[in-house]
């Protein structure tokens, strides 16, 4: 098992969902979601819906992102790693 390419993977994912503090938000939204009052298949239909869109920690705007260029080096290195190993037999 590849660890490396499992935290590089691990790491896109984080950052299409928005970020570290995006992922902090959408935990607590569940953790609200669940602690709320209501059936347990209507705490699963909200959930479900809140998980579908990301937290709201995406740029508005005019505003960049501080740490854009890491993101995408990260992703850069990611799809490299990832064509050489569809290249190795």
């Amino acid at each position: 098992m590849d660890f490396k390419k499992l935290i590089d993977k691990g790491k896109k994912m984080v950052d299409d969902r928005g970020g570290v503090d995006s992922l902090k938000e959408d935990a607590q939204e569940l953790a609200d979601i669940a602690k709320s009052k209501g059936s347990l298949s209507d705490k699963a239909k909200e959930a479900a819906a809140a998980v579908k869109q990301p937290g709201t920690n995406e740029p508005t705007g005019q505003e960049r992102h501080p740490n854009r260029q890491a993101t995408n080096d990260r992703r850069e290195d990611a799809e490299r790693q990832e064509s050489k190993e569809r290249r190795r037999p």
